[in-house]
């Protein structure tokens, strides 16, 4: 799945995985060695996240039902809790500095599409 900001026209990630159950949300990343540009991870529903046991930074888009930005978590460094987004729907985690390099805030809409 592809992750775009539709209201600036920018690629946000070319690969976004998706957590959608409990333990795949209360996993994320943890395991992972390294998150690349143009690597994303979906989590929903979702209205917080953790960095706990990751070894980089993150940005982290919380989104409403309609995809619509309601906070961007700039460079969320490891061992943190992440703030809790009231109306959150989904998180949008992203390699740091993805958010600040496309412009990404909030009230922007973000694009979901299924590459074939």
């Amino acid at each position: 799945m592809k992750a775009t900001n539709f209201t600036r026209k920018k690629v946000l990630a070319e690969e976004v995985k998706t957590a959608f159950s409990f333990a795949e949300r209360l996993v994320g990343l943890i395991c992972t060695a390294e998150f690349r540009t143009g690597m994303g991870l979906l989590l929903a529903p979702c209205s917080s996240i953790h960095t706990w046991f990751m070894r980089y930074p993150i940005d982290v888009i919380f989104l409403n039902r309609e995809d619509r930005v309601l906070k961007v978590a700039h460079s969320v460094p490891p061992f943190r809790f992440g703030p809790v987004v009231r109306g959150a729907a989904k998180a949008l985690e992203l390699p740091a500095g993805v958010c600040r390099a496309t412009g990404t805030e909030i009230g922007d809409v973000i694009e979901f599409t299924c590459e074939e």
